[in-house]
């Protein structure tokens, strides 16, 4: 696939020549800056050839994926530079805004979008729903954050984008980290591309021409800036894993079908440990922000049972009772503080408690703020954000307790029972 490297060479040539022949003014640039310029781009870029190159060697020998598809597959693969500025991680100066953050997500527009998606879905999203445990309410407002229902999915090619990050990531702390999690998604893509191409046909069959179509409009479909594609913006490895064909149409279709979304949002929040019926935080008791403060360490790890909360005055007793909307007392929260600056610029936190549910939706996108604005967003739509016992379940556990108070005291004290 050397082949590649002379026609970018040439490529070169050319825009340098038109570019003198342009009558635009422009900037007076040193020859010695100019020629370091294009000597750091074109080593940059012979790189990326070099290293896309070895990837694709790589897919080949370890799939059995013919290497003459994989080249013609990324013959024009290109590096985005405006991608490597949007993955840098924020300036020095840049303070977290909660509040900026939530206002962008849940508001009107997207509201409004979100009822309409629900109405427009309303029979699907109940089944699921019910097969899965997961409320419609977040799996709307899941979708609704990521794209408003499609209308955002990302103008990029997204082996372009994997293919920069995978190459060409800029220099950062986690530079290296960073680069075999995005070479990790390319290969992901390529083996997601290749199945959808029909790639499990021989390579001599007569629809291999075909197949090459398919698995080029694969691999150039469009992505956000990180490589996420679709509605519910999946990752290739996620796709791969977690989605599902919802509509049953034999072939799955995160960009154009609804029904693939949901039931794929709901199927990666299920494999990842969604717990049904279950609130997903609790707000924080304004008389114990200082002692929330002091256990809110930035972790994504479930540390604290809901008994110690209430014991610490972050909780109310209300709150580890199934009955009244809480949760099983043993359950494990974690302490989630989500700071913004005030009118005065002053450095202020809000305080929650996220259960297991709350953790579940970071691991769709890592995120405390994300998460959160995922529940606000669910509770606009009509999440009630707190435990749903069934009323037979209730009733069961009230006529066992009172079975079992009849037999443990003599019958004249049967009807005194401890008030709670």
């Amino acid at each position: 696939m050397n082949f590649r490297v002379s026609y970018l060479t040439a490529t070169l040539l050319i825009a340098i020549l038109l570019g003198a022949c342009s009558s635009t003014p422009t900037q007076q640039v040193s020859p010695t800056e100019t020629i370091a310029n294009q000597s750091e781009d074109a080593a940059t870029e012979a790189r990326f050839n070099q290293n896309l190159n070895q990837l694709i060697t790589q897919a080949a020998q370890n799939q059995g994926i013919p290497q003459t598809s994989l080249e013609l597959g990324f013959s024009d693969a290109k590096t985005i530079p405006s991608i490597r500025k949007l993955v840098l991680p924020p300036s020095g100066t840049f303070k977290k805004n909660w509040v900026a953050y939530r206002k962008r997500f849940i508001e009107p527009v997207r509201l409004k979008a979100g009822k309409v998606f629900w109405e427009q879905n309303q029979a699907f999203l109940s089944k699921v729903e019910q097969e899965s445990g997961v409320p419609a309410e977040v799996i709307v407002s899941i979708i609704g954050i990521e794209t408003i229902y499609g209308r955002q999915t990302g103008n990029f090619r997204v082996k372009d984008v994997l293919s920069t990050l995978a190459f060409s990531y800029p220099n950062t702390p986690n530079k290296i980290s960073r680069e075999q999690l995005f070479k990790d998604q390319l290969q992901e893509l390529i083996l997601m591309c290749w199945t959808e191409g029909g790639g499990s046909l021989p390579a001599n069959n007569s629809k291999q021409g075909l197949n090459q179509s398919r698995f080029n409009a694969c691999l150039n479909q469009n992505s956000s800036y990180a490589g996420a594609i679709g509605l519910p913006q999946f990752m290739p490895s996620s796709i791969r894993s977690f989605a599902v064909d919802g509509d049953g149409d034999g072939h799955i279709d995160l960009k154009q079908s609804p029904k693939d979304a949901i039931a794929s949002v709901a199927n990666f929040m299920k494999k990842h440990g969604w717990q049904p019926s279950m609130p997903i935080y609790f707000p924080v008791q304004e008389a114990a922000i200082s002692e929330a403060r002091a256990l809110a360490d930035g972790e994504p790890q479930l540390k604290y049972s809901v008994q110690e909360l209430i014991a610490k005055g972050l909780l109310t007793k209300e709150q580890g009772d199934l009955q009244v909307g809480g949760v099983d007392p043993q359950s494990k929260t974690l302490i989630v503080d989500l700071p913004y600056p005030d009118k005065d610029g002053n450095n202020q936190v809000r305080y929650i408690v996220g259960l297991n549910n709350f953790l579940t939706i970071v691991q769709y996108n890592r995120s405390y703020f994300y998460a959160q604005s995922v529940a606000e967003f669910a509770e606009a739509l009509g999440y009630k954000n707190q435990s749903v016992v069934p009323a037979h379940t209730t009733k069961a556990k009230s006529e066992v307790k009172s079975s079992e108070s009849v037999k443990a005291k003599p019958k004249k004290t049967a009807s005194k029972k401890k008030q709670k």
